[in-house]
């Protein structure tokens, strides 16, 4: 019912009986179960004075509540008081009951005191009893292991490792587990893993001490490594040969390792003459093992194999790169090199001998991958210094120390392909080496020579010579002493050199395991850049010196050309070293010809270039009046000296071919006829006289004289005049003016001025109208003069005409 309901309700019970109404209000309240808002404010809010009246019967209800309560209470009260009374009287007896029973547990404590001591030493005898009896078992157990672990004890003291090991795995599993509640088994227990540290440790340390050991002894191993492989292989070479020198047979002293590769055991005596036998050392002999056994030994029982393996794999690669690492000034001395070699080969005969006598330590992997790495430090380190070795000697003895490291590694089983590909390469710096040095050898013998023919001035001169250069010639021969070969004494000293040449390239190539076909390759390959470059360069380098005169060229064309014709016999030499047949289809040809035959031309052309020069020299001589009125009526002193050397020196050319002597004959002329050319047009020459041209004439016809004279043999008609043809068609047409007959038939192929430019006709006679300007002041006032003044001016114009028509042309 909601709210407004019920006041609704309520309104209506007043109005009814206003008592009952209240009483139904009270009751509603007591009740709790029905919410009172509604009912407290249709109280206040029906009637006006239904508040107080509803105080006054609220009040009303509260006093009978009260009576109520006085009579509960007044009926209980005597209850009460008569169980408080009860209570009282029981706690005094309470009291006495408890003063008994203190005094009952007083007695009784006091009558137990002497049965309890009583007991208590009955118990204790007990206990102590069952105690020692637990006492002498256990130490019936104990006993064992205390002596177990003072035998442990001992063992340690004496460093026997590895029974303390064994006595350290009998301690754990059978006498350990006996007395393992015991606190000082746990001690025990606890410090065993401390003493196999130590045995470690103590193992390690001496592992350490035979590292050391090895690599201080690894130059010595190898050293006498090296020794064997080297006097077996001398040995064997002997035994091929079957010469007289004495041996004995070799003697292994460890046949328990296949081929005594494991300990270098190879031991053998060599006598020759008087040498006292010597006894080889043996790899055991120079270091103890023992310690890498055991070693071995102690982490094997341990169960840390591995881990020593690879302490000692890494140990021996730091090893192996402090090994392989050379010294800076390595390759300034043979020492250098043998001391890195013998070390090397001593670090592998030790690993090669650890890998056969022990199981697991050093794998064949392990070796090949060291090696392999070593190998590639090697081939490295042996490119980088031969580099800088510059004496063939040291490279030489260098080539021999590896192959003495390859054929003993190779004994020991390991790949040495490699480090023979490596010789090739030292082969051509070793050739390079030869070739610097021959290349000072050819310069000594070419700053010796006298460049003049050798004379010999008895039979046994002549046989001399004969004997160290094949010179063949029927009709020196047949002449009397004196005589004289016509090359210089160079010639055969070069030639000899080249011998030697090819016998110290022939070194390298021994013990190089090649056949004779490449053999014979090498060493023509050799003797070609021998030839063509060193020799060759040497040669262009003398022509072009400038204190090498023209007989000296001469001469060295000469001897280009004996050089030449013995390099048949230079391949003949190479073929009885090898003996292989020249008409082999591989074989190599020398190309001494070409070279020779490029030095001799440089040495043409170098004569050309001096005669030239010379000419030039001469002609800077001349000192011509250019104004004179009439010539001296004689050549020029100058232009007489110069035919003078002309004529000289073409007479030495009588020993070169005769082309050579023909062309710098003519180049001569040539050149010299340009010279006089260019003196007749130097633009500094301002004025030319007739008298000027006439004596210049003259020295012209000397020249044509000389060139009509044959100075060398072999120019047919008047080839040579013709060098001087342009000057002299040019003076012929100045000297008889002959302008009307060069201006008509210019052009023409018949023409008898055909070699005359019109620019060098107009620029010779503006020079000679200049002449004649300043030496003829009156010349307009006499007819001939001015006519011919008007003629010079009309024969230029029409020149240069002619030149303008040509450059249009052009």
């Amino acid at each position: 019912m909601s709210a407004a309901g019920k006041s609704g309700a309520c309104g209506a019970m007043f109005e009814e009986d206003p008592d009952q109404t209240y009483e139904n209000v009270l009751a509603e309240i007591q009740s709790f179960e029905l919410p009172i808002e509604a009912t407290l404010r249709s109280v206040y809010d029906d009637q006006p004075n239904a508040h107080k009246k509803f105080m006054e019967k609220l009040d009303a209800c509260i006093r009978n509540h009260d009576k109520e309560i006085e009579k509960m209470c007044n009926f209980h009260h005597q209850g009460f008081v008569d169980a408080i009374t009860e209570l009282l009287k029981v706690r005094t007896d309470a009291e006495k009951l408890k003063v008994q029973v203190t005094d009952t547990n007083r007695r009784f404590q006091d009558a137990g005191k002497e049965v309890i001591v009583q007991t208590e030493d009955i118990i204790r005898c007990r206990i102590q009893q069952r105690n020692i009896t637990t006492v002498v078992e256990k130490l019936q157990l104990c006993l064992p292991v205390l002596e177990m672990y003072s035998k442990l004890k001992e063992q340690m003291n004496a460093k026997r490792y590895y029974s303390a090991l064994k006595t350290m795995e009998q301690l754990e599993n059978v006498y350990f587990p006996r007395v393992s509640q015991y606190r000082f088994c746990q001690l025990m227990i606890e410090n065993l893993p401390k003493l196999r540290e130590d045995i470690k440790g103590i193992s390690m340390s001496d592992l350490k001490d035979f590292l050391e050991s090895i690599r201080k002894h690894s130059d010595k191993i190898g050293e006498t490594a090296m020794k064997q492989a080297q006097q077996q292989k001398t040995f064997s070479v002997v035994l091929q040969k079957q010469n007289n020198l004495k041996f004995v047979k070799k003697i292994y002293n460890n046949d328990s390792i296949p081929g005594g590769r494991n300990e270098i055991v190879l031991k053998h005596t060599f006598e020759e003459e008087d040498e006292n036998e010597e006894e080889v050392l043996t790899v055991q002999d120079l270091v103890d093992f023992s310690p890498v056994y055991q070693c071995l030994h102690i982490y094997s029982v341990l169960g840390d194999e591995e881990t020593f393996e690879n302490y000692y794999r890494k140990q021996r690669k730091k090893q192996a790169r402090l090994v392989l690492q050379p010294q800076s000034n390595m390759h300034e001395t043979v020492d250098g090199y043998r001391r890195y070699f013998t070390q090397i080969v001593g670090f592998f005969v030790v690993e090669d001998h650890i890998l056969h006598v022990t199981q697991g330590l050093v794998t064949r992997a392990y070796t090949d991958e060291l090696w392999n790495m070593a190998l590639s430090k090697i081939i490295a380190v042996l490119r980088a210094h031969s580099s800088y070795c510059t004496d063939p000697d040291l490279v030489l003895e260098l080539k021999n120390l590896i192959v003495i490291f390859a054929d003993t590694l190779q004994g020991y089983g390991f790949p040495v392909n490699r480090l023979f590909d490596l010789l090739f390469e030292i082969r051509d710096q070793y050739n390079e080496t030869l070739l610097k040095k021959w290349a000072g050898v050819f310069r000594d013998i070419f700053e010796e020579d006298n460049y003049s023919p050798i004379p010999v001035v008895n039979e046994e001169e002549y046989k001399i010579v004969i004997s160290k250069f094949p010179f063949q010639d029927p009709d020196l021969e047949k002449q009397s002493f004196p005589k004289k070969f016509p090359m210089s004494q160079s010639v055969p000293h070069i030639y000899i050199q080249v011998k030697e040449f090819i016998y110290a390239s022939l070194k390298f190539s021994e013990s190089l395991h090649r056949s004779s076909t490449e053999i014979d390759d090498m060493l023509r390959k050799s003797t070609n850049l021998l030839l063509t470059r060193t020799l060759n360069s040497c040669l262009l380098n003398l022509i072009r010196k400038p204190h090498i005169g023209l007989t000296e060229l001469v001469q060295i064309i000469i001897n280009t050309t004996h050089l030449e014709q013995a390099c048949k016999y230079l391949e003949d030499f190479i073929t009885n070293i090898t003996n292989i047949s020249q008409e082999t289809v591989h074989t190599t040809r020398l190309y001494g010809l070409s070279t020779f035959k490029d030095a001799r031309h440089a040495a043409e052309g170098e004569i050309y270039t001096k005669l030239n020069q010379k000419i030039d020299e001469f002609v800077q001589l001349a000192d011509y009046d250019w104004t004179m009125s009439e010539p001296d009526g004689r050549a020029s002193g100058y232009l007489m000296d110069l035919i003078n050397f002309l004529r000289s020196i073409f007479q030495v050319f009588t020993h070169l071919p005769g082309k050579v002597a023909q062309t710098a004959c003519m180049s001569a002329c040539q050149h010299l006829s340009t010279s006089l050319m260019q003196m007749l047009l130097d633009n500094e020459l301002k004025q030319i006289s007739m008298g000027a041209v006439q004596q210049f004439n003259l020295d012209v016809i000397q020249c044509e004289l000389f060139a009509s004279s044959e100075p060398v043999p072999g120019f047919q008609g008047d080839t040579l005049q013709l060098a001087f043809i342009d000057l002299r068609q040019l003076l012929d047409l100045f000297m008889v003016w002959d302008w009307s007959t060069y201006l008509a038939d210019y052009g023409q192929p018949a023409s008898k001025y055909l070699r005359v430019n019109p620019n060098t006709a107009l620029t010779l006679l503006e020079k000679m109208k200049d002449t004649s300007k300043k030496n003829n002041i009156f010349a307009q006032f006499r007819k001939n003069d001015r006519d011919k003044q008007k003629l010079i001016e009309t024969v230029m114009k029409q020149l240069r005409s002619l030149v303008n028509g040509m450059s249009h042309h052009t």
